[in-house]
């Protein structure tokens, strides 16, 4: 098994590409080694020291560090963590769990406008910074107002303010005249 590895527009993040399936659709993040219980890989990636967060696409692990510590000795250990588990057998969700990344749904009057503000992700935004190792999804729209959650290589990358308000809410509003603005969450 050959790993490849890319940098992030995030320092913080170092994005793992194992040539393989990891997810079969959707994502999962893990903002912690406690929500990281029933990912059997996500629970070896904490393992290593220095490990902040983890993020996993359908083809790729971003893996989020201490801001002390650096890449190149936590790197081989992560890339070993990622080969066990591959060998291991063990899937990368356990039980009931699966994969979200899904958007948040949405009830009320402006629907209409909420559907064109998830196409307008799924279609134009989700596919580039997935490409960073990260995703946006919808989390909610009210008075004008998109609030979006970032995370992967998104959560806390020093560029994702300016991905926000010049490259999305310029987007959604282009589109959409009813949105006025763009707000990150954290969930």
């Amino acid at each position: 098994m050959f790993i490849q590895t890319e940098s992030t527009p995030n320092p913080a993040t170092l994005k793992f590409l194992p040539g393989q399936s990891v997810l079969e659709m959707g994502t999962a993040d893990f903002p912690s080694a406690e929500a990281a219980e029933k990912s059997p890989l996500a629970r070896r990636i904490f393992a290593v020291e220095n490990v902040t967060g983890v993020f996993f696409g359908t083809d790729f692990v971003t893996v989020t560090k201490a801001e002390d510590a650096e890449w190149d000795h936590m790197k081989p250990a992560i890339l070993g963590a990622i080969m066990e588990h591959s060998q291991s057998g063990a899937p990368v969700m356990e039980g009931e769990a699966q994969a979200g990344g899904g958007h948040a749904e949405h009830h009320g009057e402006d629907g209409e406008i909420v559907v064109q503000i998830k196409s307008l992700l799924d279609t134009r935004v989700r596919p580039a910074v997935a490409q960073d190792g990260g995703d946006i999804t919808f989390h909610g729209f009210d008075r004008g107002v998109v609030y979006l959650h970032m995370q992967g290589a998104c959560a806390g990358c020093p560029s994702s303010t300016l991905t926000l308000k010049m490259g999305i809410e310029n987007l959604l509003r282009h589109y959409i005249p009813e949105v006025l603005e763009v707000r990150p969450v954290n969930v």
